[in-house]
């Protein structure tokens, strides 16, 4: 046993020579994810619906790590399926895909339309489900890989007036589950982030509503908004070698939401 915790060191937490996949990753926590795993060794493969990445192509350069940036909207499943194959020929290997890109349209359940059902769950969730299948066939050759999924709180709870985005981030849970379950003895990690309130373009209407804002604020132990930095750490944490052992897991980070 003592042989064992010799050999731990913070090159547990290096990601020199690997290659990460980030989607969603021009702004916001996507952006954040994608800065991170360059801070800490990795070469990226950058996913945007936008194409508007000249922040995130400027920032990774400023760890000196490699990125190549691909356009993709993921409510279409050709451009999804084509991903995994355009990292592969830029790297030659896919060692991390972190499954960021979401959309969330808010409306009562009872006006809720039908295609802004079907768009949020193909973004969500089917878009998370293919590129998942493509990147770990890449990582069963390779023995090693893993996959992070972006949770949210509402993997937890219902929400109000979402109901299309509540539903797909309680599969996203369920699949992170699933996925790790068959790939666990193949050597490829699967978890999740569920962040909580977090500052960015997609809560900026609830901050801006007062009254709103307020009742959240009340919630959360640490007493303010997660600013995309304060989800650095564990999307590090979960594509290093640290966290080789941890499998199915729902990681939240979310100033003790959930513990109220």
């Amino acid at each position: 046993m003592t042989k064992q915790l010799d050999l731990f060191s913070l090159d547990y937490f290096s990601l020199k020579g690997k290659t990460a996949i980030v989607t969603g990753a021009n702004k916001g926590l996507g952006q954040a994810y994608a800065v991170a795993l360059a801070k800490a060794g990795a070469d990226l493969f950058v996913v945007s619906r936008s194409g508007d990445w000249e922040e995130t192509r400027t920032l990774i350069a400023g760890t000196g790590q490699r990125a190549e940036f691909f356009q993709a909207d993921l409510s279409d499943r050709q451009a999804v399926k084509k991903i995994a194959a355009e990292c592969l020929k830029a790297y030659g290997r896919i060692d991390i895909l972190v499954n960021n890109a979401g959309t969330i349209l808010r409306s009562p359940i009872l006006s809720y339309k039908e295609e802004d059902w079907d768009k949020v769950m193909e973004v969500n969730l089917h878009s998370l489900y293919l590129l998942s299948q493509e990147a770990a066939k890449v990582m069963v050759e390779q023995q090693s890989g893993k996959i992070i999924n972006i949770a949210s709180m509402l993997s937890f709870q219902g929400g109000k007036f979402v109901p299309p985005y509540t539903a797909s981030k309680h599969a996203v849970a369920g699949l992170t589950k699933a996925f790790a379950n068959e790939l666990a003895e193949q050597n490829i990690q699967v978890n999740a982030i569920a962040p909580g309130y977090i500052v960015t373009d997609n809560t900026a209407a609830i901050r801006a509503d007062e009254k709103r804002n307020t009742e959240i604020l009340s919630r959360i132990p640490a007493g303010r908004w997660a600013d995309p930095s304060d989800l650095m750490g564990a999307v590090v944490f979960l594509a290093s070698k640290a966290s080789d052992y941890m499998n199915g897991h729902i990681l939240a980070v979310d100033g003790g939401w959930l513990a109220r």
